[in-house]
């Protein structure tokens, strides 16, 4: 019996494979989606997944404008954020943060459903989302996935 095949694998940021994935956006439903990105984000969806390493890879997203919500959310939900001052309780909903900064829709899903850690930061630095098709990460050689592949 060979014992080399049954050690676990306990990765550190020398030994981390890191890739860039592309994802287009258009008419997939926000929260499926943001789901997937943190999944790979995170790095679950590799063998070698150690959760306490930032193991996961690089994320462009592109055509960020495009996201659904489904029923009555992109009016009904609504995000609340704070400037610091007093009376500076600011509020908006889907719809207007889509009219005005698409990518951040997609980014504060995405957020939601990462660690609210260090770590968790330093994650969602490795995701890159862009209203357009267009990116500037060509020189990177991303590839291509569907979510259904992950």
């Amino acid at each position: 019996m060979d014992t080399q095949s049954y050690k676990t694998v306990s990765l550190n940021a020398a030994t981390v494979k890191k890739e860039w994935v592309v994802i287009d956006a258009t008419d997939l439903i926000l929260g499926r989606l943001a789901s997937r990105i943190a999944l790979i984000l995170r790095g679950k969806n590799k063998p070698g997944f150690t959760p306490h390493v930032d193991c996961g890879d690089n994320v462009i997203v592109v055509n960020a404008e495009k996201v659904r919500l489904l029923g009555k959310k992109m009016t009904d939900r609504v995000y609340t954020r704070y400037t610091g001052y007093p009376g500076g309780q600011r509020f908006s909903t889907p719809k207007e943060i889509l009219a005005t900064r698409p990518a951040e829709l997609v980014r504060r899903a995405v957020k939601g459903m990462l660690p609210k850690t260090r770590l968790g930061d330093k994650i969602l630095g490795n995701l890159y989302v862009y209203a357009g098709p267009e990116h500037p990460h060509q020189a990177q050689n991303p590839k291509t996935i569907k979510l259904n592949e992950i």
